[in-house]
């Protein structure tokens, strides 16, 4: 199974990339699968099994080991099956584990395991030590072991279930057992190869025995043995191909002339400008997905001009997205207003409906407000000022061309207003630095993570990293957020911390990006939207 471009940060990264994991939306995802069949196909092409599969892949991971890298994706997670997983409307379901309970104060997790599940080569059976001491190995060793929450003990009272102790309950846990994060590793290969494991993985996943190239691909051969894949895959058992290989390929106009010449079958991240190009090739399907995070515009809250909330809505009411998504990203993205999107669990209608009222495009409001704040034109120059002092904010964003067109568009937008925009296009490693020690103010980054807690990591005042936020209602119902089990009166909690952040917004959401993955000589492609997995074993080539 493969996670579709879920990119996974540590905790000092979230709110820069789009980071996590796992697996978990309720509500509207979003994602509409369109398959778009090509026009001028002499015919349909007969399946076959066997073979390989060649995926052109947008960024090369820095280690296969799943709990040391920081970036998890299809590249990397290949070897590896969760214990917990989402079907296709988003219901947790069983995986490695065929039941889970959760004990009445929610500080017991308790793990029934399958007990035909066996690790790869060795043949050596999945055991409650293996699954107790992989999950100790996370806690012990990741850059993202935060994620887990606060594990207090693992046991394994027998050959079959693992019991986690946690020292206060933690709801978001679900999400990190539909993660590889916690995967069962062979623990003969983990006492051989340490903290290089990475180096050569074995596990329980479809695919196995990878074969790095560094700088050019990695590849996987088939798990034979395989029989217990996802619930929502079609083939449980071993993969149809018998080969796949990720190539990494930085050049946009390298991986679409490959494509085109057929020595591609999948192609992740398709540039929006090629979209129409690439459909009309034979035996090709466009893919369309949203993405589980968002783009926003966001604030430095420590800085003294936003402690004005009135600055931030006027700011907010300036932004028009249509032109945004139409223009800056050729239509593939959906506007967003309130502070999740539809594609992460917690989102709701009722505030982005209340955002979308509030923050509406209205430039004769926004300047309204500057002038209540003290900010008007005095000197006919088109840009606000108070106490002699112009508007003018520097934008802060990373080296993306896509963000670099957003940037140019809400620099013209904010003129409208009397706001002065300085862009600064930098690399991610300073734009982190940056708003990290909160020398910026205004900045553009975009988040992802498939639980409301991502609030959380962001907003909580001792976790708001970015935009530097604090709030003490927002901060005792974030923290209350992660005790609440019961999903429905958890995810009340977080409409009400919701409400709040639209009114003293820390940032002006943007949207949310629709991915494009074009598809070619393939069958049984499919995306799972709750968890961005792609079933790779379900998929034969037809050409």
């Amino acid at each position: 199974m493969a996670k579709h471009t879920r990119r996974i940060g540590s905790l000092a990264t979230i709110g820069l990339s789009v980071t996590l994991l796992l697996a978990a939306c309720s509500g509207t995802t979003g994602t509409k699968p369109s398959g778009t069949e090509p026009s001028a196909s002499p015919g349909k092409a007969e399946a076959t099994t066997g073979g390989t599969l060649v995926i052109a892949a947008p960024v090369e991971p820095d280690t296969l080991d799943p709990q040391i890298t920081t970036w998890l994706d299809n590249t990397n997670n290949q070897p590896y099956d969760s214990l917990l997983s989402r079907d296709m409307q988003g219901k947790l379901v069983p995986h490695l584990a065929e039941s889970w309970q959760v004990s009445d104060d929610g500080k017991v997790w308790t793990l029934v395991l399958r007990k035909d599940v066996k690790f790869q080569s060795s043949g050596a059976p999945m055991t409650a030590e293996s699954v107790k001491a992989s999950i100790e190995r996370f806690v012990s060793i990741s850059p993202s072991k935060d994620l887990a929450g606060p594990i207090d003990k693992i046991e394994a009272p027998d050959a079959n279930t693992v019991k986690i102790y946690f020292k206060e309950p933690f709801a978001p846990f679900a999400n990190m057992l539909v993660s590889s994060f916690l995967t069962p590793l062979d623990p003969e290969r983990l006492k051989e190869k340490g903290d290089k494991f990475g180096e050569a993985p074995l596990a329980t996943g479809p695919f196995m025995n990878p074969e790095v190239k560094r700088g050019a691909s990695v590849s996987y051969v088939k798990n034979p043995d395989y029989n217990w894949g996802p619930l929502y895959a079609d083939n449980k058992g071993a993969p149809y191909v018998d080969k796949i290989v990720f190539r990494f390929l930085k050049d946009d106009d390298t991986r679409i002339l490959e494509f085109k010449k057929g020595t591609i079958n999948i192609l992740q991240e398709v540039p929006s400008t090629y979209v129409k190009e690439l459909e009309a090739i034979p035996g090709t399907k466009i893919e369309k997905s949203l993405e589980q995070g968002m783009r926003y515009l966001g604030f430095n809250n420590q800085k003294e001009i936003f402690k004005d909330v009135r600055i931030k809505q006027a700011i907010a009411m300036a932004v028009d997205r249509d032109p945004i998504v139409q223009v800056a990203l050729a239509g593939f993205a959906k506007p967003n207003f309130g502070p999740l999107p539809p594609t992460i669990p917690g989102y709701s209608e009722k505030i982005e409906n209340m955002a979308k009222e509030m923050y509406a495009h209205n430039v004769d409001k926004a300047k309204q407000l500057l002038a209540e704040a003290g900010y008007t034109d005095s000197n006919g120059d088109g840009i606000v000022e108070k106490d002699g002092k112009p508007l003018s904010l520097e934008l802060l964003l990373p080296a993306d061309p896509a963000l670099q067109r957003v940037a140019q568009i809400l620099q013209a937008q904010l003129k409208e207003i009397g706001v002065d925009i300085k862009i600064a296009v930098h690399d991610i490693a300073t734009v982190r630095d940056r708003t990290t020690k909160g020398n910026h103010e205004l900045f553009l980054l975009f988040f992802g993570l498939n639980d409301p807690d991502i609030l959380y990591l962001l907003m909580q005042t001792d976790n708001s990293r970015r935009v530097h936020y604090s709030n003490p209602k927002v901060d005792e119902l974030l923290v209350k957020g992660r005790t609440v089990m019961k999903e429905d009166e958890r995810m009340k909690v977080y409409e009400e911390a919701e409400e709040l952040l639209v009114k003293d917004p820390p940032w002006v959401p943007l949207y949310v990006n629709e991915t494009v993955t074009a598809t070619r000589n393939i069958e049984g492609y499919k995306l799972n939207p709750f968890t961005g997995d792609i079933p790779l074993a379900d998929i034969k080539i037809t050409k």
